[in-house]
């Protein structure tokens, strides 16, 4: 049976009672998909899952992302990426994620990313204590916090996301070797508009959609107005009070909501302090189904 534990801050539940290498039963599936948009963020402990697992478990809640670029994928399955900082016979095995900043997952994209489902192999850890927590910040809150008048002028607008901003900070960082993105890799990934303020399809609560890694504009705003809205709005959803940290544990399995959360990797560890995570990008081709929802929740709704 599902139990659900709030962590009793902002984001966050610990689902216990659910062995993710088994198929889920529709309930339960019913029962961790409404949690999901309820909690945004939800740790799995004590899991041990093979690639076809974590990815059948994944591919429940959307299609599953495929990164051609990525070299770091699990052998067989380029549905998964392999996040790590471990280097073997000279090469490292997986792509290091931390240090990235504040952002939201494929807001670039044409078609958004849902959820991420993250399995942790390995964490880091110093004087007993766990490194490379991810970190979240809450955009229902943010967007409830806003000031009325704000909320009514922004209505209707829309953000131009753009890949390149977040590739050009990657490039100014120290000891960075990355060359600018080409003229067809600019074409494979051109900037895309989405609504400022998203409604979450399982809910229906209104969340800001505009992340630092990403957002370069208001398309309705003058490019002054624009670039000043952005920063208050970068400056207010980054605030304490919508932040929530979680800290690995070996054999977490960690989804979330990309849809009403930022996240950011923390790059406390050192290259001597191991790190194994792997990942799927579970894409929002299905969510804004109302009809993958209503059957997504019906077996919770009949109990």
């Amino acid at each position: 049976m599902v139990q659900i534990v709030p962590t009793g801050e902002i984001l966050g539940a610990t689902i216990e009672g659910v062995d993710l290498a088994q198929p889920l039963d529709e309930r339960s599936f019913a029962e961790i998909f409404a949690a999901l948009a309820e909690y945004s963020v939800l740790r799995f402990p004590r899991q041990t899952l093979d690639a076809a697992q974590q990815k059948a478990f994944s591919e429940r809640f959307g299609s599953l992302e495929i990164n051609v670029a990525n070299a770091y994928q699990e052998p067989g399955h380029p549905e998964i990426m392999v996040l790590s900082n471990i280097v073997e016979n000279g090469r490292p095995i997986g792509a290091r994620d931390a240090g990235q900043d504040w952002h939201t997952d494929m807001s670039y994209s044409a078609t958004i990313a849902f959820a991420n489902v993250l399995y942790a192999l390995r964490v880091p850890h110093r004087d007993g204590k766990p490194l490379g927590g991810t970190e979240f910040a809450d955009m229902r809150a943010a967007y409830d916090d806003l000031p009325e008048d704000l909320k009514t002028r922004l209505a209707g607008m829309t953000v131009l996301h753009d890949f390149d901003k977040f590739w050009e900070m990657m490039r100014r960082r120290p000891g960075s070797l990355r060359p600018p993105l080409s003229e067809a890799q600019r074409r494979q990934k051109p900037p895309v508009s989405h609504p400022i303020f998203l409604t979450h399809p399982i809910n229906g609560r209104k969340i800001l959609y505009a992340n630092p890694g990403y957002a370069i504009r208001i398309n309705e705003l003058p490019q002054r107005d624009s670039d000043e809205m952005l920063q208050f709005l970068f400056e207010h959803q980054l605030q304490p009070k919508y932040r929530y940290l979680f800290r690995w544990a070996e054999g977490d399995v960690l989804m979330w909501d990309d849809l009403p959360t930022l996240h950011n990797a923390r790059a406390d560890y050192g290259p001597d302090e191991p790190r194994l995570i792997k990942r799927c990008q579970v894409m929002a081709d299905r969510v804004f189904d109302p009809a993958f929802v209503r059957a997504a929740l019906a077996p919770r709704a009949a109990a």
